[in-house]
């Protein structure tokens, strides 16, 4: 196959959010489709009518496209197609490759129940399955037919999966599966096929949850004398504690690691390396991962969710950040807690702590030890610290302060040396009440970078209070 006809889809159900799960499986199908210069297709799988809703389609959207996974045909919704479905249905049973099926549930269930006793598979038993020679029961007046396709009795279906290896499924062990429902809707597992077949769709990549599904889709495929993709089944993403992923692991929206803070770039980076590697690079961008993501190294064991090093990749994004992109990234969330930059050296304040940040949330709240409103220090900690013993020496440095000719962090450095020298003091002597009387915390970074970056004027007037 040349590789410009490679095509990948993304076949999200909107009945929720983007999940890390899905959005790992997008991930992969774009990176594939993206390094064979291919086309990767977005389909919203809609069928399910009560649970799909137009919210949790632009959830998903949302989701792609803060990830970057651009696509290059779609939004498609199977809801659109209940035509092509229907044809394709109708087509099928002027072959004989599927039949209508008068079996109500209950009917079906005790066909179960019975094959379970007898030690065999619980499925329908093919009551009104067409054979040569044989005699269908009559049918009742009062009852709408299913369509079920009619699954081969023998052989085997087998396929060679990009993950798993060779695959084979022995065809007495599937069922007659249903195809369209009472009400004549097409059900999932037929939609795929039709929609896969239709969009020329090359590789499948998608959960290991879908494993089951397979053999199914591939031998209508074959019943529509359809061209059969090429499937890959990426194993799940476990919790931190070995167990699926769940909400109390942060398996929520992706979209809530925006809000968390997480850059999209390091969310790309670790997803990636959730069930894929190339050699021993854990950081890489999204051009590199394009240019190796051949389909290949790719893991076949579950991957496990390590929000700790989410957060040392997502440092390491931060770090790469200049002074602009902080900035644009971080005043909105200092906003957000009615923070205000306006006057202050926003840069040279996200300087002073993007080298110790996991999430621009971090920085945000760090950054509010100069956008907020000053606050004097509680009374405990003035009582503690603001004593007559340290009036003397933040006289004197409040003096040599004015006296400055750079206000930098250097000169106020030298400036606090130099007082420490003339009392014979260590430095907590003077450098916790400088923090107090200035910021109103007794933790700080560095206080001769804090006093730097808040300016003479306004560090003197409210040293001058003590």
């Amino acid at each position: 196959m040349s590789t410009p006809t490679i095509r990948t889809r993304f076949a999200p159900s909107p009945t929720g959010f983007l999940h890390l799960g899905g959005a790992r499986t997008a991930l992969y199908s774009w990176a594939f489709a993206r390094h064979h210069q291919g086309t990767f297709v977005l389909r919203v799988e809609d069928t399910d009518l009560e649970r799909s809703t137009p919210e949790a389609v632009q959830a998903i959207i949302d989701g792609m496209q803060w990830l970057g996974l651009t696509h290059d045909e779609g939004p498609f919704y199977q809801t659109q197609h209940f035509d092509r479905y229907k044809a394709v249905i109708a087509q099928m049973l002027e072959q004989g490759t599927a039949y209508y099926c008068y079996s109500t549930p209950e009917e079906v269930e005790q066909m179960r129940e019975v094959a379970k006793a007898k030690g065999l598979k619980p499925k329908y038993d093919g009551t009104w399955r067409p054979e040569p020679g044989k005699t269908l029961p009559e049918i009742p007046a009062d009852r709408k037919p299913v369509v079920r396709f009619k699954n081969p009795t023998s052989g085997v279906v087998s396929w060679d999966d990009m993950l798993k290896g060779v695959i084979t499924i022995d065809n007495q062990e599937l069922d007659d599966l249903i195809i369209a429902r009472q009400d004549g809707t097409p059900t999932y597992n037929f939609c795929v096929v039709v929609d896969d077949w239709d969009m020329q769709i090359t590789h499948v990549i998608r959960g290991d949850d879908h494993v089951n599904n397979t053999p199914r889709q591939i031998n209508i495929l074959k019943a529509l004398n359809a061209p059969l993709p090429i499937y890959g089944h990426v194993p799940m993403i476990l919790g931190p504690d070995g167990q699926k992923l769940s909400k109390r692991h942060g398996a929520v929206s992706v979209m809530e690691y925006d809000k968390d803070g997480y850059l999209p770039e390091a969310m790309v980076n670790y997803l990636a390396r959730l069930g894929w590697s190339h050699g021993d690079d854990e950081i890489f961008s999204r051009e590199e991962l394009v240019q190796w993501f051949d389909g290949h190294n790719l893991s076949k064991s579950a991957a496990q969710w390590d929000p700790k090093k989410l957060n040392w990749v997502n440092a390491h994004y931060i770090k790469q950040l200049n002074d602009e992109q902080l900035i644009a990234a971080v005043t909105p969330r200092i906003q957000a807690r009615g923070g205000a930059s306006e006057g202050v050296d926003l840069g040279s304040v996200l300087s002073l702590y993007k080298d110790r940040a996991e999430t621009l949330e971090q920085l945000a709240q760090d950054a509010m030890l100069f956008c907020a409103p000053f606050k004097a220090a509680d009374a405990e900690l003035q009582e503690q610290f603001l004593t007559d013993a340290a009036k003397p020496l933040v006289a004197d440095f409040a003096q040599g302060a004015q006296a400055l000719e750079s206000w930098n962090a250097e000169a106020i450095s030298a400036l606090i040396k130099q007082v420490l020298a003339t009392h014979s003091a260590k430095m907590p002597a003077l450098a916790i009440p400088l923090r107090l009387l200035v910021t109103g915390q007794k933790q700080t970074p560095a206080v001769d970078q804090v006093l730097a970056i808040i300016g003479r004027e306004v560090v003197l007037e409210r040293l001058a209070a003590f």
